[in-house]
């Protein structure tokens, strides 16, 4: 479930740790996880020093698939019964590059907590719909993050169509860019 508080600020797997925004489990040595930046989207490996993706090379939005594999997109939408994201293998964040153009992913290892469909997908469209108004470097911003977050968590785990999923999304970017949480 969303959960709201110091360091405890959570959409899905994306997670405000120690004052950054990060998708996947960032707390557990090991893992593979991705940091929002206000230079770009950084990419946290074991015994690397990661790689960036700067915002300036996204070019479409940005979509989330699980499984294992990043090439396994059959797991995009693996969700159980009670509304959650099934599976444990982790996830992926696939996006399209350019300069020079080219398909590129990013893994995430999953927490141990659940993820909401609903959340998963709210998320999802808060990045397609930055990415396609040109705004990405907002993702880089912990605060603005924050209060779009604090628009998009909670609520039932229903409303799942395009259409409301864009509009909980734009309410959520006005209301961070207004500055309300």
């Amino acid at each position: 479930m969303p959960c709201m508080g110091a360091n405890a600020t959570r959409l899905g797997p994306l997670e405000l740790v120690d004052g950054h925004w990060a998708v996947g489990d960032a707390t557990r040595p090991d893992t593979h996880w991705v940091e929002f930046r206000p230079d770009g989207l950084h990419q946290h490996e074991p015994d690397s020093e990661g790689r960036l993706v700067p915002w300036s090379r996204i070019m479409t939005g940005i979509r989330l698939t699980w499984g294992k594999h990043s090439w396994n997109t059959n797991h995009r939408g693996v969700y159980t019964l009670k509304g959650t994201v099934a599976g444990r293998d982790g996830g992926w964040m696939h996006m399209t590059l350019r300069h020079p153009y080219e398909d590129h992913h990013l893994r995430f290892d999953q927490h141990a907590r659940p993820y909401r469909a609903v959340d998963v997908l709210r998320l999802e469209s808060l990045l397609r719909q930055l990415i396609d108004e040109g705004r990405p470097h907002l993702l880089g911003d912990p605060d603005w993050v924050g209060r779009a977050v604090a628009g998009l968590t909670g609520g039932r785990n229903s409303r799942l169509t395009q259409r409301a999923l864009r509009r909980t999304a734009t309410e959520a970017m006005a209301a961070a860019d207004s500055g309300a949480p």
